[in-house]
């Protein structure tokens, strides 16, 4: 059996940053570590990604594409079928996200990280960088879920909608120590059971009735 050949340049770069980045954070990760890790000079940096952000950028792309190309295809999925159960659109939204790890493995988990780290960079992240991953399926979601509760004002359809992604983002970040305060009850590893909880809960909240009134819609 022949030695898998090995990491070229570009490759080499995007895995040392990808492991600084997610263990160390963007701001304090220098392009001087990330060559000294990587064995290469700062001209091939220059070369492949001009800038520090350029390469975050690449980095960011590798890990999370395809999260979000799973998220669409499972979307396309469901709008092919005509079928706007809000349930289902949530986990279309969560389980690619919440799988992250074990589909994607070493890449997956680092991608999560470091997103995670960016929300609290001190000196904060340039909004493009979000936009660049999650605009084309924010604008997806957003369209399918005003289809599935039209009843919803607008304003308010937004807004759960990001409390639902902030439930998703701290899942994904702070599992581990919700594990350690129940004193091992909540299961952070069953990663089913993560799924089924949150699409619940999300769903829940997405359907609730509006603050004021006796009922809401099912959206399903």
């Amino acid at each position: 059996m022949k030695d898998s050949p090995p990491p070229d340049t570009k490759e080499k770069i995007l895995d040392t940053a990808e492991k600084e980045f997610a263990t160390r954070g963007y701001s304090v990760t220098s392009l001087r570590k990330i060559t000294s890790e990587a064995g290469v000079n700062l001209a091939a940096i220059n070369y492949h990604f001009n800038t520090k952000q350029g390469l975050l950028m690449e980095v960011l792309h590798r890990c999370i594409d395809p999260m979000n190309r799973r998220r669409l295809e499972m979307l396309d999925a469901l709008e092919a079928a005509g079928d706007y159960s809000v349930e289902r659109i949530v986990r279309a939204l969560l389980e690619p996200a919440l799988r992250m790890k074990e589909r994607y493995g070493v890449h997956g988990e680092y991608g999560i990280r470091i997103l995670g780290k960016l929300h609290g960079e001190p000196a904060g992240v340039p909004h493009e960088v979000f936009t660049d991953l999650f605009h084309l399926v924010f604008t997806r979601f957003t369209a399918a879920f005003g289809k599935a509760l039209p009843e919803l004002p607008d304003e308010d359809r937004l807004w759960r909608l990001h409390f639902v992604i902030g439930a998703m983002a701290h899942t994904l970040a702070s599992s581990d120590k919700l594990e350690s305060l129940s004193c091992g009850l909540c299961n952070a590893v069953d990663t089913d059971a993560v799924v089924e909880r949150l699409v619940s809960f999300a769903s829940a909240g997405l359907t609730a009735p509006l603050p004021g009134t006796a009922a809401g819609g099912s959206g399903s």
